[in-house]
């Protein structure tokens, strides 16, 4: 079903686009070569979608870039015709331009290209934020119980997607990032790699993970792009020094509880009840599960604060708006109940190493036990 849905929200927007261009290029030389081209644009990405589950070297990684750029060039290519035809639309009840003019070949001349140039410029602006990681910080208090500690400084981040193509400085940006925090636990909800087939750099990945430093150590949860992979890559988390919790917990320093709840997909998902049983009274409660759901259930639990990824905060612009509507919270802070909610948009990114929306983020998270 799924399948079906996305075929017709690709399909669809691009049988748009491909009627307007041949429209607009009516009367031009080249106009069978234009649409040609556009139509190996469209068809290049389900390509993609292919290769990304077989090997990344060698030419299929050339046309796998090549792919996942084409997706928001598109998208916005989509946005800018409908810009266009709801200007014309106005223009036609207020006869600001003539008609006469806007059929001109003079007219149309100038508007080809800015259209053709907007979804670049943008797409060159999302490219440019992708790669930049910032760090978005939140304070909140939660009741010490009976705790030994006045303060709790936690790095989150998730949704690195690691694969063979991943830039060569990108988690050694992250390392070093994240160290100068100076925190005392890190947090990692989720798709920290790719399920899919395998990826000659786990080692260099491991190696660099290693290099975390934290009072508390390093966990995380499965997301579910580890979880496409069956045994969700253990061996690499164990040799990367990241602890992985599956729906289980665990009492760290006598300071607080740390929970961690299998993916949502997972038939051996225990309910949350059944989870935070593992707990008691005396020490606050931190729970980390990949997708930010059933928000009102857990803010009734004893969890004191969620941790979740997953969402991207749609990526592209506006796609964002659609996350929201998915998700109670698709991308920040909320108090829900007893609970303290965190989703990050995410280190990077899934397909095109391009966001519009949100930022490639790590969270740093001060927590005040009162």
């Amino acid at each position: 079903m799924w399948r079906t849905f996305f075929l017709s929200f690709y399909i669809l927007p691009n049988l748009y686009i491909f009627f307007r261009l041949r429209r607009l290029f009516t009367g031009y030389r080249h106009r069978n070569l234009v649409l040609l081209a556009y139509f190996l644009l469209i068809l290049i990405f389900p390509l993609v979608e292919i290769l990304a589950h077989d090997s990344e070297t060698g030419w299929t990684r050339y046309v796998q870039i090549a792919g996942y750029y084409s997706l928001p060039y598109l998208l916005y290519l989509f946005l800018a015709l409908v810009v266009c035809d709801f200007l014309t639309g106005i223009n036609y009840f207020l006869k600001i331009i003539a008609r006469e003019t806007l059929r001109s070949r003079r007219f149309r001349s100038i508007c080809l290209p800015m259209i053709l140039a907007v979804p670049l410029i943008v797409e060159m602006y999302g490219i440019a934020h992708y790669n930049r990681i910032r760090v978005n910080s939140y304070s909140i208090r939660i009741s010490r119980k009976s705790s030994g500690i006045d303060h709790l400084k936690i790095a989150l981040a998730s949704d690195f997607h690691l694969r063979d193509s991943v830039g060569k400085g990108f988690l050694q940006a992250f390392v070093k990032q994240v160290n100068s925090l100076n925190a005392d636990i890190v947090l990692l909800p989720g798709d920290l790699l790719e399920g899919h087939g395998d990826n000659r750099r786990e080692a260099e990945f491991e190696l660099l993970f290693r290099q975390i430093k934290t009072k508390y150590g390093v966990y995380a949860v499965f997301g579910n792009h580890e979880w496409h992979g069956g045994e969700g890559k253990r061996a690499f988390f164990k040799r990367a020094g990241i602890e992985v919790l599956e729906d289980e917990v665990i009492a760290i320093d006598r300071a607080f509880y740390l929970a961690g709840r299998n993916e949502n997909r997972s038939q051996n998902r225990k309910n949350l009840g059944e989870l935070l049983q593992q707990t008691s009274e005396d020490l606050p409660v931190i729970l980390m599960d990949h997708r930010p759901l059933n928000l009102v259930e857990v803010g009734r639990s004893k969890a004191d604060i969620q941790v979740s990824g997953h969402t991207h905060n749609g990526q592209l612009f506006p796609l964002n708006f659609i996350t929201k509507q998915v998700y109670e919270l698709s991308w920040g802070y909320k108090k829900i109940g007893n609970t303290h909610f965190f989703v990050t948009s995410g280190i990077r990114t899934w397909g095109p190493p391009v966001r519009t929306a949100g930022d490639s983020e790590i969270m740093l998270i001060e927590v005040d036990f009162k």
